[in-house]
């Protein structure tokens, strides 16, 4: 059988929506949708370098990792 994902705009779509596959019986489960746990790491971690002054200008940047 093929399988849906459906993307409400509101919690109030969202509601509606269950409430129709209930009603049918049809089975859902729910899920949240983000970001895998590795990525999240990484901006943490770029988060709490920036708050501690360990940055670049774009600048220094391109010259660090684009100048050939």
């Amino acid at each position: 059988m093929e399988s849906i994902l459906i993307h409400p705009d509101s919690p109030e779509q969202l509601k509606t929506v269950k409430a129709v596959l209930k009603a049918l019986k049809v089975s859902f489960e729910p899920a949240q949708v983000g970001l895998p746990a590795h990525v999240s790491k990484s901006i943490q971690r770029g988060i709490s370098q920036f708050e501690a002054g360990q940055s670049i200008s774009l600048e220094e940047f391109t010259k660090k990792h684009l100048s050939e």
